[in-house]
């Protein structure tokens, strides 16, 4: 078993304060940041993703730019590339990130699946390299980009689990929604607890 960790779009727009910030977002970074501290032998490779938009046209429909938006399919502009909103937010450690994923360039894009880094690399290129089997997921929004990042990780053939208490949704009735078909689909739905005591397992 080599586990991996995705920390997913930890950034100042998906924040308090920001474009779309959701509840509990630096409440996410923090707690991350403190599992990487704590734990971070846990993890062969420690891969994070931000959605990094670009500053002109509606991203492929992304952006409403002619009407509101949606907040299904389409979204006010958010983590443009370059912009203090497409950062991570400051209480997200990056020391110990491996590898950085940009998605979203000119496009929709919720999955780390479908971003790259900065030598063009997919995720599923990096994983198998590093022969990496399991995947945690943590990070925001949970009913939006972890959501499908962690379906993705399934598809890949990855065993998944999402550590609940390092996510943060935009609401209450589609993040419970997301994790119940998380779980369904054979994620395994813990707390980062789980970390921990596998850790102390090890030693």
């Amino acid at each position: 078993m080599t586990r991996a960790l995705f920390i997913i779009d930890v950034q100042n727009d998906f924040t308090e304060g920001g474009a779309l910030g959701v509840d509990g977002g630096a409440a996410v970074a923090a707690g991350v940041s403190e599992l990487l501290a704590r734990h971070r032998g846990a993890y062969e490779l420690v891969v994070a993703s931000r959605d990094w938009h670009s500053g002109e046209g509606d991203n492929g429909g992304h952006f409403a730019t002619d009407a509101e938006p949606d907040f299904v399919d389409t979204w006010p502009p958010h983590c443009v590339a370059g912009t203090m909103g497409a950062e991570y937010h400051p209480s997200l450690t990056v020391d110990e990130v491996d590898v950085h994923i940009r998605k979203g360039q000119g496009v929709p894009a919720y999955s780390i699946y479908e971003g790259t880094d900065d030598a063009g690399d997919t995720i599923s290129e990096l994983l198998g390299r590093h022969g990496i089997t399991d995947v945690d997921v943590v990070g925001l929004a949970t009913d939006y980009c972890v959501r499908a990042s962690a379906l993705d990780a399934l598809e890949h053939g990855q065993h998944v689990r999402v550590l609940t208490d390092l996510v943060a949704g935009v609401a209450a009735e589609s993040s419970n929604a997301a994790l119940a078909e998380l779980g369904h689909a054979g994620a395994l739905i813990v707390t980062s607890s789980v970390v921990a005591e596998a850790s102390g397992a090890a030693e």
